[in-house]
C-alpha cells in the first residue's frame, strides 16, 4: 500500500487485469471509505467527470455549493406553490371536551388539490427534480472528499438561510396544549 499526501492511501495490484477493476475503468481510481482532503483523481458523479487540479476542485466546490443552495430553494418554492394551488376548502367542526365537563366545538380548515390539474403536474415534475438533486448531493457527499462534503453542507445551510425565512408557520391560537 502506497500513500500520497494529495490523494491518500492507494492499493496497487500490478497483476490485476483492467477487466477486474470492479467497473471503475481506470486502475488508479479507487473509492475512499474515509474522509480525505485531496483533488487528484476525484470522480464526481460520472466516470468522465474527474477532478485533477486545485482549480477544478474550486470549480466543483462552487458548482456543488450552488446545487445544494438550489435544492433548498426548490424545497421552499414547492411549499409555496402548493399553498397557492390548494383548492376545495372545507370546514369541519368537531366536539372536544372543555373545562368542567363542558363540550367545545373546534373548527378545522381542510384544503386539497385536484389530481388532474396543472399545479399538481408541476408539483410532480418539481418533486422528481428535487429527488434527483437530493440523490446527486448524497452521492457527492459519499465521495468522502472533505472539500465536496463541505460544499454540500455549506450550500444547504446557505440555501436554508436565504430561502426558509419566508416559510409560513401556522400557529393555532385555539391550541391549549402549549
Amino acid at each position: 500500500m502506497a500513500y500520497n499526501s494529495t490523494t491518500g492511501p492507494h492499493h496497487h495490484h500490478p497483476t490485476t487485469p483492467a477487466s477486474h477493476s470492479h467497473g471503475r475503468g481506470m486502475d488508479n481510481m479507487m473509492m475512499h471509505m474515509t474522509f480525505y482532503f485531496g483533488f487528484k483523481n476525484v470522480e464526481l458523479l460520472f466516470s468522465g467527470l474527474v477532478i485533477n487540479t486545485a482549480g477544478e476542485m474550486a470549480g466543483a466546490f462552487v458548482a456543488v455549493f450552488l446545487l445544494a443552495m438550489f435544492y433548498e430553494g426548490l424545497k421552499i418554492a414547492r411549499e409555496s406553490l402548493l399553498r397557492k394551488s390548494q383548492v376545495s376548502i372545507r370546514y369541519n367542526s368537531m366536539p372536544v371536551p372543555g373545562p368542567n365537563g363542558t363540550i367545545l366545538m373546534e373548527t378545522h380548515k381542510t384544503v386539497g388539490q385536484q389530481m388532474l390539474s396543472f399545479p399538481h403536474l408541476l408539483q410532480t415534475v418539481l418533486h422528481i427534480v428535487q429527488v434527483v438533486i437530493s440523490y446527486f448531493l448524497m452521492l457527492i457527499f459519499m465521495t468522502y472528499n472533505g472539500y465536496l462534503c463541505i460544499a454540500v453542507a455549506a450550500g444547504a445551510g446557505t440555501g436554508y438561510f436565504l430561502f426558509s425565512w419566508k416559510k409560513a408557520v401556522v400557529v393555532d391560537i385555539t391550541e391549549h396544549c402549549h
